[in-house]
């Protein structure tokens, strides 16, 4: 077999087309995530700390300036504050995708069932059991 008909029988095991809306049906999910946290979570979190975005936080290296000719130098700063915004998506996403497999496996899981009641048999035989025990 060539490597086009290999491909094509990857291809078409299922899996591959699986994953695949799996990772478009993840990266919407993962937008609609970034703007609740930054149009909703954020800005109370900011708000709550006095005013200020979180994303904006970072520890400056190296102010901005001005050299000989009038241009300025951009500064060099640390952005901890955006990387506390990412970790926060993170988290919730992650979290939303825990509950939604919880909730899946739930349902994919088969009803326990009780144990079928022992033949009559089973039964007569038990019974003549414990009147010999006696």
């Amino acid at each position: 077999m060539g490597m086009v008909g290999e491909f094509k029988e990857f291809i078409a095991r299922g899996n591959v087309v699986d994953l695949a809306v799996g990772v478009v049906i993840g990266a919407a999910f993962g937008k609609i995530v970034t703007a609740v946290v930054d149009g909703v979570v954020m800005p109370i979190v900011g708000v709550a700390l006095g005013g200020v975005s979180v994303s904006d936080w970072k520890f400056v290296l190296k102010p901005e300036t001005v050299d000989a000719a009038g241009k300025k130098v951009a500064e060099v700063a640390v952005q901890y504050g955006m990387f506390i915004q990412t970790l926060i998506d993170f988290l919730i996403i992650a979290f939303v995708i825990f509950l939604v497999l919880k909730a899946y496996n739930r349902m994919r899981r088969p009803a326990v069932e009780a144990p079928p009641a022992p033949p009559e048999e089973v039964l007569l035989l038990r019974e003549i059991r414990d009147a010999l025990k006696r």
